[in-house]
């Protein structure tokens, strides 16, 4: 197993694509939990705000870099990750492999006609994924312990939040062991995108890290302000870091 990189004070898995499916496999394979954590500039921001935020993160199992400016990040602050490990483009590998395998998923996340559609897509897409159940992500924090014992009703192997952070980081902490699920993904948007509610970004624009950019150009009034203050926020960020380290925490994921 490859060893751990700090950055910022956060364990990352130095992971390709590829190892972190493996890993994610090799979890239904063995009846063992997989909590995977998917980190970009605008996630490790808010951690240094969000003590829950961060405290959820840090408790997954897998932790690895969803977005292409921690990946930068991690070159010059000599903490190397190969690679970017996007949420929807590992969300997209394990419904392949789930499909081939015979693994069972369940959809949790997004608004109820979202949910449908893409639930719909997916279906042409993947027809002989086998969908243990879905619902909605409109729920109280009340609810929450009779969703995850549903799912766990659901025989579901893998579980996919599409909800926004920190609502799934805090639900998996929470919960992600009593959904009986081997592998847990937040996978934040990506409903909508699958949905075709929203356009990801091309090709290009994600090798050049502007995937953000991207984004707030289609809702510049909610987003554009967010992804500026954000991103500087960020590069201040790491420039204090290569000035002085933040120390590391003691490791403490919570399926181990």
């Amino acid at each position: 197993m490859s060893e751990r990189q700090i950055l910022f004070g956060v364990e990352l898995d130095p992971l390709t694509m590829d190892e972190t499916v493996e890993r994610c496999l090799e979890a239904v394979r063995n009846g063992r939990q997989l909590e995977i954590g998917v980190v970009n500039a605008a996630k490790l921001v808010n951690m240094r705000r969000d003590q829950r935020l961060a405290d959820a993160v840090s408790g997954c199992d897998l932790v690895v870099a969803d977005g292409q400016a921690v990946v930068w990040a991690g070159r010059v602050l000599r903490a190397p990750l190969p690679e970017r490990v996007a949420g929807i483009d590992l969300f997209l590998r394990l419904l392949a492999e789930a499909e081939t395998a015979g693994m069972s998923v369940y959809f949790l996340g997004a608004k109820e006609e979202v949910l449908a559609e893409m639930l719909r897509r997916v279906a042409d897409r993947f027809p002989g994924l086998k969908v243990a159940g879905s619902r909605n992500g409109y729920f109280d924090d009340s609810q929450q312990e009779a969703i995850a014992g549903a799912i766990a009703d659901s025989g579901a192997q893998m579980l996919f939040l599409g909800m926004t952070s920190p609502k799934k980081e805090i639900f998996t902490a929470a919960y992600g062991e009593r959904t009986g699920a081997r592998v847990v993904h937040g996978v934040g948007g990506s409903f909508d995108i699958l949905a075709g509610i929203t356009k990801r970004a091309p090709e290009s624009w994600q090798r050049w890290g502007v995937e953000w950019l991207y984004r707030a150009l289609q809702e510049p009034r909610r987003l554009g302000r967010r992804y500026l203050t954000t991103n500087a926020a960020f590069l201040l960020m790491t420039a204090r870091e290569f000035i002085r380290p933040t120390p590391s925490p003691a490791s403490a994921n919570r399926s181990h």
